[in-house]
C-alpha cells in the first residue's frame, strides 16, 4: 500500500530521515517509537507529502505521489492525519468541523454529511455535542473529534502523530479508547507515540527510529521482548547510558570518577551502586587490564536500568586477557565480592552486573 524508497529529508541543522525503506501492507498498524528527535513525525508528514522529502519515493497503492505530477489533494483525501495540537477550526461547532471537508472535497451534500458526522460522533462517544465549539471541549474530547473528523472522509490510510501527547495523562485513555476500536476495523494506520504499553498492544508491526532511519522494525514481541540491537534494547528498557574510551595509560581516570559522579547524580543511582560502579571501574581497568595490555584500547559502556535500578558495564579490549586469571587476583577477588554477577565471554568482553541488595 506505502512504500519508501530512499528517502531523505534535510533542515537546516539536523537530518532527521537519511535513507528511509519500508513497506506499509494494507491493513497493517505500525507503532513508530523511539527517542525524541528521531524523525518519527518527519516520516509521517512525508508520506502525508506535508513535508516534501529531499530525496527518495513514496509509492501508494503504486502510484508515486513524490512525482510533480502527483494530485496531492486528492491523495489527501485518501490519507487521513490526526495531529497532536487538534487543529479544529474554533469558529465552527463540532458537527461543522467534521462536516467541512466532505462538502467542500467529496461534494456530498449538507445533510448527507450531517447525518453522517452524527454517526462518526456517536463512535467516538461525544454525539451530545456536535453543536459545541472546541474552546467548550477537554483536550480528550477535542482529539476525539479530531479522529471523527479524520474519518469523514473515509480514508484508506489514518497517520497519528502523538495523538495522546498533548493531554492531561487522565484523558489518554478515552483517546486511546477510540484507536483501539478503529484498530479492529481493518484500516491501515501508522501511529506514532510514546504510550509503549499502548503501542505493544495494538500494532502488528513496530518502527523503532533512530540515527536517521528505520533502526529496527519487527513484531511488537520482536521489539518490546527481543530487541536485536542495542539502541532499541536500551530505549524499550530504559536504560540510561554512559560510554567512554582509554587509549593507552594516561587515560584521565580522575575525570573518568568527575563523570561517573555526575551520572549517577543525575539518574539518581544509589550510594551503593555508585560505589560498586567505582570500584568496579577501577578494579577491573586501571588495576587488571590496564597493567597487562601492551597498547590499551578499552571501551566501557554503563547501562543504568530506570525499571529495576541494575546496572551492567560492559569492558571490550584489545588482548587476550580473563580477568579471572589475571595477575591482580587480588582486585579480581575485591571485585567478585563487590558486584553481582561477572561473565566473561572469550571475546575480549566481560560484562559486570550490579544490582540492589
Amino acid at each position: 500500500m506505502i512504500r519508501l524508497e530512499h528517502v531523505k529529508k534535510v533542515y537546516p541543522n539536523v537530518t532527521p530521515l537519511k535513507d528511509v525503506n519500508a513497506v506499509v501492507n494494507d491493513g497493517d498498524i505500525i507503532s513508530v517509537i523511539g527517542p525524541s528527535g528521531t524523525g518519527k513525525s518527519t516520516l509521517l508528514r512525508c508520506i502525508n507529502l506535508l513535508e516534501r522529502p529531499d530525496s527518495g519515493k513514496i509509492f501508494f497503492n503504486d502510484e508515486e505521489i513524490t512525482s510533480p505530477k502527483c494530485n496531492v489533494p486528492k491523495v489527501r483525501q485518501k490519507m487521513g492525519m490526526v495531529f497532536q495540537s487538534f487543529n479544529l477550526f474554533g469558529h465552527l461547532t463540532v458537527i461543522e468541523n467534521i462536516m467541512l471537508s466532505p462538502v467542500k472535497l467529496k461534494k456530498i451534500s449538507r445533510q448527507e454529511a450531517f447525518d453522517e458526522g452524527m454517526k462518526l460522533l456517536r463512535l467516538v462517544g461525544l454525539s451530545e455535542k456536535y453543536l459545541s465549539y472546541p474552546d467548550q471541549l477537554s483536550g480528550g474530547q477535542k482529539q476525539r473529534i479530531a479522529i471523527a473528523r479524520t474519518l469523514a472522509m473515509n480514508p484508506d490510510v489514518i497517520l497519528l502523530d502523538e495523538p495522546t501527547s498533548a493531554l492531561d495523562p487522565t484523558m489518554v485513555g478515552e483517546v486511546q479508547a477510540v484507536i483501539r476500536g478503529l484498530s479492529e476495523t481493518g484500516r491501515t494506520m501508522m501511529i506514532v507515540t510514546h504510550e509503549m504499553n499502548f503501542a505493544r498492544s495494538i500494532c502488528n508491526r513496530v518502527f523503532y527510529m533512530d540515527e536517521g532511519g528505520i533502526y529496527e522494525e519487527g513484531t511488537p514481541d520482536d521489539i518490546f521482548l527481543n530487541p536485536k540491537r542495542d539502541n532499541t534494547r536500551r530505549f524499550i528498557k530504559h536504560l540510561k547510558v554512559m560510554e567512554f574510551t582509554v587509549e593507552g595509560r594516561d587515560f584521565d581516570f580522575p575525570g573518568m570518577v568527575s563523570m561517573v559522579d555526575a551520572y549517577c547524580q543525575k539518574n539518581i543511582i544509589s550510594k551503593h551502586s555508585r560505589n560498586a560502579l567505582h570500584l568496579t571501574l577501577e578494579e577491573m581497568i586501571q588495576q587488571i587490564l590496564l597493567p597487562e595490555l601492551e597498547s590499551p584500547h578499552i571501551n566501557a559502556a554503563v547501562e543504568y536500568s530506570e525499571e529495576n535500578g541494575e546496572i551492567c558495564v560492559t569492558i571490550s579490549y584489545n588482548g587476550n586477557i580473563n580477568p579471572a586469571e589475571s595477575e591482580n587476583q587480588l582486585s579480581y577477588s575485591l571485585l567478585e565480592a563487590s558486584v553481582s554477577e561477572i561473565q566473561y565471554d572469550n571475546n575480549n568482553t566481560v560484562k559486570i552486573f550490579i544490582r540492589e541488595h
